[in-house]
């Protein structure tokens, strides 16, 4: 096992299989990750709270950055109705 694998597991992948998706669960996962290592460092006292929130936010625009990136969760674009009618 890498150094990689061992820091920074990836677990499998059930949902609806299309590229975005795979891409996003990674970044979901490692977003997932290093918020957990953020929370230990805190909880720990190795960081301070206002320097884990803030590392969290910004973690947390990089994730919701790429959902848009990725368009996930936007539904399929329709004829906007002005055919029809």
């Amino acid at each position: 096992m890498s150094k990689e694998d061992f820091l920074y597991p990836r677990g499998r992948y059930y949902g609806h299989v299309k590229p975005e998706n795979l891409v996003f669960n990674a970044n979901l996962q490692e977003f997932a990750q290093r918020v957990s290592y953020i929370c230990n460092l805190e909880t720990g006292g190795k960081v301070p709270p206002d320097e884990a929130y803030e590392q969290i936010k910004f973690l947390w625009k990089q994730l919701k950055h790429s959902k848009k990136q990725l368009k996930i969760g936007e539904q399929p674009s329709q004829n906007n109705g002005s055919e029809d009618g």
